[in-house]
């Protein structure tokens, strides 16, 4: 298939991200103790093989790659699942399917989403939920209005660490919060402009599938396997990549919900792509007994001042601070502190 009949399909409709589709039925007939019939999109990758090993006691069915090489190794395990590189034509033969896996680059993460929920099959999609706002937003209401069960990759908050700060936050251990901040450092994924010239893709690589329904352009390793999170139409740079995650523990642990204002400084735009460094200002108002707060996120050599005027101790990488009235607590993916550490020597982490 071109490209041009990629397109065509989309704007149509016919195998595209406004698919009308139809309800599957899913949970009619089956068992509650009977196995699943999963299809994944996207199997290479941390994401993509952890999440083959996690449904390993499921009936994989389908495999879906727009890489061959990743087919084929993902096929080892799975000899019997039917392979495919293009997940339109996936959901639409395999009929049996209950749910979808989406493990691709972001910007297939709602194409992919909304076809499958469309045809009446749940979804695990991987973080970022989409690229854009309307693309969630989209996501959102077609699976409020299938009534399917539907997850984000977020892993990390299942972990103990993360639960334990929100009880902390959430029990008043440091007092009310009125500011939080998150910081991330590193530059791995700013944009220099696009690439002058293209490159003959990889073999195995069907790269118009790859850019699904972003605009057409020649291959670059640029793009692909890894540096397209830095390009606006495949991915968000630093705090899309990494901010569901930290942001995900502000959220969760203060009860946010929308926004009244929002600020950002950085350097000079790049239309193409995400900046090297980035502050982020969100305004929240009160929540009941919550006070209103600000949150702030930080990329490149940007950080909080309280990290700056060494406030947090030894504390090294990346991390979530949350301010409180009696004092600090910082975290990250596995660990946490309350400080000053004096005067939680008592305290049960």
């Amino acid at each position: 298939m071109n490209r041009r009949e990629f397109l065509t399909n989309v704007s149509t409709g016919a195998a595209g991200f406004w698919i009308a589709g139809r309800q599957h039925g899913f949970g009619q007939e089956k068992s509650p103790n009977a196995k699943v019939n999963v299809a994944h999109i996207g199997v290479a990758g941390m994401r993509g093989q952890d999440h083959l090993n996690a449904m390993a006691a499921q009936n994989i069915v389908a495999l879906c790659d727009v890489d061959d090489k990743n087919l084929a190794q993902a096929a080892t395990k799975l000899p019997n699942a039917t392979k495919y590189n293009d997940f339109r034509e996936m959901l639409e033969k395999e009929k049996s399917l209950d749910c979808v896996v989406v493990s691709t680059p972001d910007h297939i993460h709602a194409p992919a989403g909304v076809m499958a929920m469309k045809l009446g099959r749940h979804l695990y999609s991987e973080k970022p939920l989409a690229r854009t706002v309307y693309e969630v937003r989209v996501m959102t209401e077609t699976a409020r209005e299938r009534k399917l069960q539907t997850q984000m990759g977020t892993q990390i908050h299942a972990g103990d660490n993360y639960r334990r700060v929100v009880e902390l936050v959430q029990g008043g251990a440091i007092g009310k919060v009125a500011e939080a901040h998150v910081w991330l450092g590193g530059t791995q994924w700013t944009a220099s402009g696009l690439p002058k010239e293209g490159t003959p893709a990889p073999e195995g690589l069907h790269w118009d599938l790859w850019l699904g329904p972003s605009e057409e352009r020649p291959y670059s390793n640029r793009y692909h396997p890894a540096k397209w999170r830095c390009y606006w139409n495949f991915g968000g740079g630093h705090l899309a990549d990494m901010g569901c995650h930290y942001m995900d523990l502000v959220f969760w642990s203060l009860k946010l919900q929308h926004c009244l204002t929002a600020e950002a400084e950085g350097p000079e735009v790049d239309p193409h792509g995400a900046p090297p460094w980035l502050v982020a200002k969100w305004s929240f108002p009160a929540r009941g007994e919550l006070p209103a707060c600000r949150v702030t996120w930080y990329h490149g050599d940007k950080q909080p001042p309280q990290l700056a005027e060494g406030k947090l101790g030894d504390w090294k990488g990346p991390g979530v601070l949350f301010v409180g009235e009696k004092g600090l607590l910082v975290s990250n993916y596995g660990n946490h502190k309350l400080l000053p550490e004096a005067d939680y020597k008592e305290f049960q982490r």
